[in-house]
């Protein structure tokens, strides 16, 4: 089945996101990508602030997949740290749909929080804080008040990667991101030997999958280029 117009109109946007940047999000620009006028933006999307909303509604789906992905095991504290790492991940390889996922280069004003696939992507960290609470390693009555602290700490980190503050090479990853989730889950009470050993275990499991020992995963990290330290 052929891709809808309001479907090739979204990937023209995307990929004119990801080659040139938001400026480049024209209503003219994206129409001509798929040899339509201007007429097909408004008749599809209402306008461009429409055709914005649905790319970066598009940009959250691929996102909440990238957070999906990450490997499971027995020691949810483990499966953060996979779950951390497949975010970094997602920001490295598209850093201009990170940006305007997170209003930071958005043209227009865009209503975010207002979008079911943000939503559900912020419900996937919560739900992954609330594994690690069951097992009584960190403490805390409101699992969305957790995952929000531990989320603003990795967009932070992950900003400051990106606007080439720590150099994309693996060391914000093993000798910032890494360190400061273990010390947020400590003080959230788990002991740090055992923090540290769920975040030598994920970095093991990651090694793995980029080493293709699982291919079917494997090429949702192809954008480090870099091995983990």
């Amino acid at each position: 089945m052929h891709p809808s117009p309001r479907e090739r109109l979204i990937e023209a946007g995307t990929r004119l996101l990801d080659s040139e940047g938001p400026e480049a999000l024209q209503a003219r620009k994206v129409a001509a990508e798929i040899g339509a006028s201007t007429m097909a933006v408004y008749t599809h999307f209402g306008g461009m602030n429409g055709l914005l909303e649905a790319i970066v509604s598009a940009a959250f789906q691929r996102f909440g997949a990238a957070l999906a992905s990450a490997p499971k095991t027995d020691d949810p504290m483990t499966d953060f740290f996979s779950m951390g790492y497949a975010y970094r991940e997602f920001a490295l390889a598209s850093p201009q749909r990170y940006r305007l996922m997170f209003g930071l280069a958005a043209p227009q004003k865009l209503h975010v929080p207002e979008m079911p696939v943000a939503t559900a992507a912020f419900d996937q960290l919560v739900a992954a804080v609330e594994r690690i609470v069951a097992t009584g390693r960190i403490r805390g009555d409101d699992t969305v008040e957790l995952a929000g602290r531990i989320w603003s700490m990795i967009h932070g980190v992950v900003l400051l990667e990106l606007v080439g503050t720590f150099e994309q090479d693996g060391r914000a990853l093993s000798r910032i991101l890494g360190p400061m989730t273990v010390d947020m889950f400590v003080g959230m009470g788990d002991s740090r030997p055992a923090a540290e050993r769920s975040l030598r275990r994920s970095t093991e499991l990651i090694k793995q999958r980029l080493a293709g020992a699982d291919p079917a995963q494997a090429g949702s990290h192809r954008r480090s280029n870099k091995p983990i330290r």
